[in-house]
């Protein structure tokens, strides 16, 4: 294809499974420019229908990678491209009017030292009222930094840094962790002046459990960077300390009230000549007393949490609910998959 504008040659990279929102962002690259779709939906078995072809304009190439995550299909993408440059683009993403030209105007010039350039990303507000806990979260994409919904490498960059690394199996840190290699090569990474829309998904009531599996990479990423990379990367704390508090004040107090009740029951019919009945009345009070304590514990750091992300919603019956059930089990789940992610880091395993 001839490029619309002048400026360094470019590849798109778009990694998809088969989002409906895929045709969207294709139309809004425009022709004019090589645009590489990775389809990452799994390989269908022997036993199971083809997978629905992409649909996808004339001249755009398209690859599979077999599942195996977005890491593993932006490898494939940019090693089939013989282009100086290379613009990783999400599959939910809409690239704003004159982005193609932007782009051009963004890598011209560049020294270099320079190995990538980020989009600006806008995060549409919701109109008429405040956004719910997911529309923050996403509208949080609009500050991270590096982050492949709009991010353009240099070839050399990508190569130095032997591209994104596949132990990441999911859309969370393989990015983070991408750029920190970059940088650590000798490159500099910067942002350019190309908007691109980030419409925000509806992921259903259970979304905000589901992302908890990204506590798995945190841990790769604190084994690969060292504890300090969420200062590096230009990330904000997490909740992960408090999460552990919440869960061990809900499992002490669930195993003392076990204890106690345990203790409470009378053994085989009744209790032991010259014992106090039922293990003591002051011991049995005791523990009930130690229950109460850490079931107190973590009801307030329950509702803590479940407020911290209700007071600046909407506030609805719907949103209040999903706030309240949800952080329920966020805690646990996140500390498990931080568990696991540990685990698996230790090991040598994906997450």
């Amino acid at each position: 294809m001839t490029p619309r504008t002048a400026g360094p040659a470019v590849t798109v990279v778009i990694p998809t499974i088969g989002r409906a929102s895929l045709a969207e962002t294709l139309a809004a690259i425009g022709p004019g420019l090589e645009v590489v779709v990775v389809d990452d939906r799994p390989e269908p078995g022997p036993r199971d229908r083809a997978a629905r072809p992409l649909d996808v304009p004339d001249g755009v190439r398209v690859l599979r990678s077999g599942g195996r995550g977005p890491a593993a299909a932006r490898n494939i993408g940019w090693r089939a491209a013989a282009t100086p440059w290379v613009v990783f683009v999400d599959d939910d993403v809409v690239p704003g009017p004159g982005w193609a030209e932007a782009l051009a105007r963004d890598l011209a010039g560049l020294p270099e030292d320079v190995g990538g350039s980020q989009g600006r990303l806008e995060v549409p507000p919701p109109k008429g009222r405040r956004p719910t806990d997911a529309e923050r979260n996403t509208a949080g994409l609009a500050d991270a930094r590096w982050i492949t919904a709009d991010m353009a490498y240099r070839r050399s960059a990508l190569e130095a840094a032997h591209g994104f690394d596949e132990r990441f199996p999911r859309a969370y840190r393989e990015d983070c962790d991408l750029a920190l290699r970059v940088e650590r090569s000798g490159f500099a990474l910067v942002k350019g002046e190309r908007l691109t829309r980030h419409p925000v998904r509806r992921d259903g009531f259970w979304a905000s459990v589901r992302f908890q599996r990204g506590n798995a990479d945190d841990a790769l990423m604190r084994r690969l960077h060292g504890p300090g990379w969420r200062l590096l990367a230009g990330g904000a704390p997490g909740r992960l300390r408090r999460h552990a508090a919440t869960t061990a004040a809900g499992l002490l107090a669930l195993a003392l009230a076990g204890t106690a009740v345990a203790r409470g029951r009378p053994i085989c019919g009744g209790a032991a000549p010259g014992r106090p009945p039922f293990g003591g009345t002051a011991g049995l009070a005791g523990l009930a007393g130690l229950a109460g304590l850490a079931g107190l514990a973590w009801l307030g750091l329950t509702a803590e949490f479940a407020w911290a992300r209700i007071a600046p919603g909407p506030r609805t019956p719907e949103e209040v609910l999903r706030m309240i059930v949800t952080s329920v089990v966020i805690p646990p789940v996140a500390c498990a998959h931080r568990l696991r992610g540990e685990l698996s880091a230790r090991t040598g395993g994906h997450g």
